[in-house]
């Protein structure tokens, strides 16, 4: 009776997934996480899963090998003209998905696109004044200033094909904080290794094989599905279960017993990813509290107080199950300008105690704590540990949680006083997180994922300057600066830097990635067909 019961579970399991059991796709990988892609627009959504899963399909000029160093993708070579112009040959002979050629038309249509204030890609072209056509094949990147890491930025500026997008009306951004749908937010067409088949949203995107990508695979899969699956429980059952072959988000309670099971494997390692909290810095009176009148936020006391306030060891170890690395600084272990002597935070709520008495507080205040509930490791139960902790120093705290896709457009819009947010580092450099979290906001690229709206002159010099700085001493020197001055002043509560956990089938090998973007041409599976 009992295997009956299990049976007819699984049996209701893989329905719901809409996945077909015991099916002998040949070079067919199957993934699994927690959270949907927000789009399918490349150019409109800064949004790591979303990065990870539409870079199958669209591609950069630039690409990481597999040890996180530049290498040529739709570029074939790059000269520096002068150290403000960069002339780069484009792969000749690439085409698109529908079949047309891949020109410098598509890179410049691309570069105009991205540049729209509507989307949040703009780091990735930072630096950048113009895209100039030489030929068909040849393309000048015009900078007003030295680019120290042009390189490492565009390999997520994404080549949308011109055509493509003028046939399907889409050559403006898709508005997602108006919750604008459009042709290019629900299908893709790109150059890349797979083609985009299908997205049922918040149950399977599918890919099949672009049989004439410019490029070699390392592995042998010729077909991919992405799944969200929200429930770590669903999530870990369908992995044991063999209905999916790799989940790179494994709840932490689970790594151990997966460990065990001989028909997985788990792959560890830090992941470039740093999860803290932003505060309201800017509103005169912050939403979401019972202070009226002004905003407590802009007192460094009340930030400094919560963070005090936060048990990282804490967490780590009742929550994360030792799988986080408690974090002091904005930066992870990985990324050039991280420093373990910066990466310390200090517990003392009898300290926080003082700092709300002298802050005009002694009684705390109420706040809300908004929070995703589906993105990052153990998001909720973080954020309902933080609101303990916080309620043990005299504050009033609520937790607000919800799914990532509404909540991202949320705190977008600023409907928010406080937030956890978690932030990868794409390009493995400081300048990345420095520019989108603390320079003060502007209609570009600057602190376009500064949400608290930070602003402080004296940081946005040091920004600004490291930005163009040829000099690698110096320009290590400089981060070094804004990182303690960003720690110094509490502009964020950082709470720790995630490891991941990624486990798969015995049958499939992979390559662990620490910008958690597991890419199916580098996955083999075994006993697969040809």
């Amino acid at each position: 009776m009992m295997g009956s019961m299990l049976s007819m579970k699984r049996v209701a399991l893989v329905a719901a997934l809409g996945l077909t059991v015991a099916a002998s796709h040949a070079a067919m990988l199957r993934g699994a996480a927690q959270n949907d892609i927000l789009t399918a627009d490349p150019h409109s959504q800064n949004h790591a899963t979303t990065n990870a899963i539409l870079m199958h399909v669209y591609e950069g000029l630039t690409r990481y090998n597999v040890k996180y160093e530049v290498e040529p993708a739709l570029a074939t070579k790059w000269t520096y003209i002068s150290p403000t112009q960069v002339r780069f040959d484009l792969r000749k002979g690439v085409k698109f998905h529908d079949g047309t050629p891949f020109t410098a038309d598509d890179v410049v249509f691309s570069f105009n696109r991205i540049k729209q204030p509507q989307g949040t890609m703009q780091i990735y072209i930072a630096g950048i004044s113009d895209v100039k056509k030489i030929d068909d094949y040849t393309v000048d990147f015009i900078m007003p200033a030295p680019n120290p890491i042009l390189l490492r930025n565009i390999i997520d500026f994404r080549i949308m094909s011109k055509a493509w997008a003028e046939k399907n009306k889409a050559n403006n951004i898709q508005d997602y904080k108006a919750k604008e749908d459009t042709y290019a937010s629900r299908n893709a067409m790109g150059t890349g290794p797979y083609m985009w088949k299908s997205w049922a949203p918040e149950q399977k995107i599918e890919f099949t094989d672009n049989a004439n990508w410019w490029g070699k695979k390392d592995g042998n899969v010729t077909g991919y599905q992405y799944l969200p699956i929200k429930a770590d429980a669903t999530r870990i059952s369908a992995l044991i279960a063999g209905d999916v072959d790799l989940v790179t988000e494994v709840p932490p309670q689970d790594v151990e017993r997966l460990k065990k099971d001989p028909k997985l494997r788990v792959m560890e390692g830090i992941e470039v990813r740093t999860i803290f909290l932003g505060m309201d810095q800017f509103s005169d009176e912050a939403k979401y509290t019972n202070v009226k009148g002004k905003n407590p936020f802009k007192d460094k006391r009340v930030r400094e107080a919560l963070s005090l306030a936060v048990d990282r060891e804490g967490i780590k170890r009742a929550i994360m199950r030792g799988l986080s690395v408690p974090a002091g600084m904005m930066v992870a272990p990985g990324v050039n300008g991280y420093s373990t002597d910066i990466d310390k935070a200090e517990y003392n709520p009898v300290k926080a105690k003082k700092l709300l008495v002298e802050a005009g507080y002694p009684n705390g205040f109420e706040l809300t704590l908004d929070c995703p509930n589906n993105r990052y490791v153990n998001d909720e139960k973080v954020c309902q540990a933080v609101v303990a902790m916080w309620a043990k120093i005299g504050m009033k705290p609520k937790l607000n949680s919800m799914n990532f896709a509404p909540y991202i457009a949320k705190i977008q819009n600023f409907d928010t006083s406080v937030y956890m947010l978690g932030w990868g580092v794409a390009t493995y450099d400081s300048l990345y997180s420095l520019q989108s979290l603390v320079r003060t906001k502007t209609t570009g690229a600057d602190g376009n994922f500064n949400l608290g709206r930070v602003s402080d002159t004296r940081l946005d010099a040091i920004i600004d300057q490291l930005k163009i700085e040829p000099d690698e001493v110096k320009r290590n020197a400089l981060i070094r600066r804004a990182l303690e001055r960003t720690k110094e002043e509490s502009y964020y509560v950082t709470l720790h830097h995630q490891i991941r956990p990624w486990a798969m089938k015995k049958e499939v090998t992979t390559i662990h990635r620490s910008d958690d973007r597991p890419e199916a041409r580098f996955a083999k599976v075994s006993g697969a067909g040809s």
